[in-house]
């Protein structure tokens, strides 16, 4: 079970949820990167590297038997934050088609760099899968 949290008096926000509780089998998802399953980079664009990323996200919890409705919470980690503003569009169709849910308590945070120096976007991610 998975309940978005909106404290009285709030304007619902955009995208996201303030907050979400939930009961079951916790699932922590490491930081995904927009490359595919064998390491390899197919872009240098934003949008598509963040949908890959998502997309590693979802095989990821489908590994645990979950499915996207079960994600809960995701940090979003990004190399540029226009980069990130101008993608929003292709992302947001995207994450409609994958995860199709909005009720996640959601951070998006601009950093200097990731780890892998191709990636543009790195996305971790939490699921309650309900007993």
């Amino acid at each position: 079970m998975k309940q978005a949290l909106l404290p009285a008096g709030w304007i619902k926000p955009r995208g996201y949820a303030n907050g979400v509780a939930a009961s079951g089998t916790q699932v922590f998802i490491a930081g995904q990167i927009g490359w595919d399953e064998q390491a390899q980079f197919r872009t240098t664009d934003f949008a598509a590297q963040a949908i890959q990323a998502l997309k590693n996200v979802v095989a990821v919890l489908h590994e645990a038997g979950g499915k996207p409705e079960h994600l809960v919470r995701m940090t979003w980690y990004v190399t540029d934050k226009r980069e990130y503003l101008a993608a929003l569009k292709d992302i947001g169709r995207a994450f409609r088609e994958l995860i199709g849910d909005y009720d996640i308590a959601m951070s998006a945070v601009q950093v200097v760099a990731l780890i892998e120096d191709e990636a543009k976007v790195e996305i971790e991610a939490t699921a309650v899968i309900p007993q």
